[in-house]
């Protein structure tokens, strides 16, 4: 049994998960941004959220700054921005039609590529390896009516249920 990276990789390789842009500004209303599949619910009592930020992310600082980010869980229309956030690309919000969070400090609302927002404050950051996990204070969402966009062994998708008159 391989506990190392590449068994690591393979496993969460292995299932489709939801794609987010996380996006933020820094003081002086720079927005920042990239594109995660680590995002995950902490808690409904509490409304809170998970992302997991690299630390050589370009846009930690901006959430750190600003202690507010927001999450942009893409629907479909959103896979072009997906590869555009999750590169190196300088200009990335040139691509996009966004608006400011009024909750947020500022952080990019990707209106019309989203399933659905989340607009957060900073509760907390946990250093974990290489990465910071940021915990955030849900402020406000919205969720929008299209088909998820999903990723999975470096290929995107969405959602297809099998039988939507089955229940579980």
């Amino acid at each position: 049994m391989d506990g190392g990276s590449v068994g690591f990789s393979e496993l969460f390789g292995s299932f489709p998960t939801p794609i987010a842009i996380v996006t933020a500004t820094d003081g002086n209303g720079e927005p920042y941004g990239f594109t995660s599949n680590a995002v995950c619910s902490v808690s409904a009592a509490t409304s809170t959220l998970l992302v997991s930020v690299g630390k050589g992310s370009r846009t930690l600082p901006a959430i750190l700054s600003s202690q507010a980010f927001a999450v942009n869980f893409l629907s479909a229309s959103g896979r072009d921005a997906s590869r555009i956030f999750a590169s190196k690309a300088t200009d990335k919000f040139a691509h996009v039609d966004w608006r400011p969070s009024l909750i947020a400090e500022g952080a990019p609302l990707l209106i019309d590529i989203a399933l659905g927002l989340a607009e957060c404050r900073v509760e907390n950051v946990v250093e974990v390896s290489d990465h910071w996990l940021v915990v955030g204070r849900v402020e406000a969402t919205e969720v929008f009516p299209r088909e998820p966009l999903l990723y999975r062994r470096g290929d995107y998708g969405v959602w297809s249920p099998l039988n939507e008159f089955s229940s579980l």
